[in-house]
């Protein structure tokens, strides 16, 4: 898809369905629907005991609010990092998303994926 080529708008426009699903599916501590947009490399440390653990001890990241903005896109070697403003219906204050996309042959992919 070349993702490199495009611009920080474009590459907002694709990542936010792939932020969207990610923060949907972790609300509901979905597994197949997180791991969708995910690359074959991210797949290896996503395996289902592991988010099931996380998602038992981490009350942020399965009450992550919906509808949040970019705030902006940095690019690095192969990938492009972008940023978000992220609330938690449940957790006060903000926190900083962070969604790594890259080219995975002809699909744009999921290489990282955090909230801090």
């Amino acid at each position: 898809m070349a993702l490199l080529d495009k611009s920080d708008e474009e590459i907002i426009k694709i990542a936010e369905p792939i932020w969207a699903n990610l923060v949907k599916s972790s609300n509901i501590k979905d597994y197949g629907g997180f791991t969708r947009d995910l690359s074959s490399q991210m797949m290896y440390g996503a395996n289902e005991v592991e988010l099931g653990k996380q998602w038992a001890s981490n009350k942020l990241i399965s009450s992550l609010a919906e509808g949040c903005k970019a705030i902006g896109c940095l690019r690095r070697g192969l990938y492009i990092t972008i940023l978000y403003k992220q609330t938690s219906t449940e957790v006060p204050g903000d926190f900083l998303g962070r969604l790594v996309l890259g080219d995975e042959g002809d699909e744009v992919k999921v290489f990282g994926a955090t909230i801090f």
